[in-house]
């Protein structure tokens, strides 16, 4: 497959594998909780609508168009060659590694009436996100030699220590410099 059409291709095919999963998905009895009170309802329904929010505005800090992979296709069919975005930290993605993932998470979990179905969906997606992120940050290293310094300094997936990580990791390279 050529390689401007692959991360296209793989977007493609996860989506068709979804709406097949929602079209086949049989209900499943059973209620795990059922949030009755309006403020926790409100709470639960806000922390999801922040979830989708958190997942369109990382797509576009990360160039929405290269992550499904139409700007590979674009450059393709331009005849242009495609030259990789380059590693960046923009906004959320200072305080944790996969913002985007969060944001998933959020959607995935906040909702005021978790069913079995629901349940068994919300766990298999996170057990997915988990096993995605080691697979994407072994080549975020192969790729950016800057990203394993980036991994140690922030948070996978929750902000807790982040601003401890960064400030120890400013203060080891300032010491660096002093001592160069």
């Amino acid at each position: 497959m050529p390689s401007s059409v692959e991360r296209s291709t793989y977007v493609l095919f996860t989506c068709i594998a979804l709406f097949l999963l929602f079209w086949k998905w049989q209900p499943m009895g059973g209620v795990i909780w059922n949030v009755g009170s309006a403020p926790g309802r409100l709470a639960l329904y806000t922390l999801y609508a922040c979830g989708w929010l958190v997942v369109l505005v990382t797509t576009f800090l990360i160039n929405h168009f290269d992550l499904f992979g139409l700007r590979q296709v674009w450059l393709h069919l331009l005849g242009r060659t495609y030259t990789e975005i380059g590693f960046r930290t923009p906004g959320p993605y200072r305080y944790v590694r996969h913002p985007l993932y969060v944001g998933w998470l959020l959607v995935f979990w906040s909702t005021p009436l978790m069913t079995s179905a629901h349940l068994v969906f919300a766990i298999a997606t996170t057990a997915y996100i988990l096993m995605a992120i080691q697979f994407e940050e072994h080549d975020l290293v192969r790729f950016h030699r800057e990203y394993d310094e980036y991994r140690r300094r922030v948070p996978m997936l929750l902000p807790i220590g982040s601003s401890q990580r960064r400030g120890s990791a400013d203060v080891q390279r300032a010491a660096a410099k002093r001592a160069s």
